[in-house]
């Protein structure tokens, strides 16, 4: 009974860090992009954006990864020779890239907190899928175990993973050129009253 207990705390706990860990990564885009807006907007939208970075990342994101951990010890602890799977090993170093990954996180955080980070929204947003390829790695390894599947279906999904990726990439450059275009029109209809005065 315990081992399910643990089981569904921590498929609970891996949920919230994951939406804290796709959120997050969100505000810093809108973070970053405020730099654009004109004051006294830009102030106010980094203010805020920093609050609620903070909020997520304490309240919801570090919560999530704790008790998805602390209930992947209780697992092993009443299961110990799940220790001996191949698979296991492979989730758990996938893991360990997304612990990585978080507190990488919290330190892109503080350097935006004090206006030091020199990521671009562009980039922000490739970083934004790396949780996405995680997460799908590490459901097919906690499902499929040591019979990871490899047939077409499997590359299939893949591409399919890799296909929303890139269309949001797509989406979001289209969405800014668009925006700097329209700011470039407004723009000049500004400078053509002025001109005329």
């Amino acid at each position: 009974m315990a081992y399910s207990w643990f089981k569904a705390f921590h498929i609970i706990g891996f949920v919230v860090w994951f939406a804290g860990l796709f959120y997050l990564v969100r505000l810093f885009i809108y973070h970053v992009e405020a730099n654009q807006e004109p004051e006294p907007a830009k102030t106010i939208l980094k203010n805020q954006y920093q609050i609620m970075e903070k909020r997520l990342y304490h309240i919801i994101t570090i919560p999530g990864m704790i008790v998805t951990v602390a209930m992947a010890i209780g697992i092993l602890s009443t299961n110990p020779d799940l220790l001996k799977e191949t698979w296991l090993h492979f989730k758990l170093g996938f893991v360990g890239i997304l612990l990585i990954y978080h507190h990488y996180c919290g330190r892109l955080m503080k350097k935006l907190a004090a206006d030091e980070c020199k990521w671009s929204g562009q980039q922000l947003r490739a970083l934004n899928e790396a949780p996405t390829l995680l997460l799908v790695v590490i459901v097919m390894l906690a499902i499929f175990k040591n019979n990871l599947p490899t047939d077409i279906t499997a590359w299939l999904i893949f591409g399919l993973v890799i296909f929303m990726a890139v269309s949001i990439q797509m989406y979001a450059k289209i969405r800014r050129r668009n925006k700097e275009k329209m700011l470039a029109e407004m723009n000049q209809v500004n400078q053509v009253p002025q001109a005329q005065s």
